[in-house]
């Protein structure tokens, strides 16, 4: 059974995970639902990262596992923000997916 969001005044329908069921639903109004769904607060810290994954995706037409995550983070980032810890640090357990998640994207296809 979908699930849904309410952002942007409208319902926004989610798949059984919460991920997003069509990817042009996505705002940041939705990202900041999407993630207090998650526990998480969005901050610009958190936005900066969603951001990104939402660039990988539109030039990779996939969302990053996360060695290809923490790589491209730390290519436009630097290294400081390009490394594994910093991103448990904004979206703990699974930062490819949760990322993902809150970006709008599908679930990285490594993630379980």
């Amino acid at each position: 059974m979908n699930d849904f969001i309410n952002a942007d005044g409208r319902v926004v329908p989610l798949d059984k995970e919460g991920f997003l069921v069509a990817l042009d639903d996505w705002s940041e109004a939705v990202a900041h639902a999407l993630a207090k769904r998650e526990g998480i607060e969005l901050t610009d810290a958190h936005m900066e990262v969603v951001l990104l994954l939402r660039r990988f995706y539109q030039t990779f037409q996939l969302s990053p596992a996360m060695r290809p995550l923490v790589k491209f983070v730390g290519q436009e980032l630097g290294k400081d923000k390009g490394n594994s810890m910093y991103l448990l640090s904004l979206f703990p357990g699974s930062p490819a997916k949760l990322g993902s998640k809150i970006a709008g994207l599908p679930k990285p296809e490594n993630c379980l």
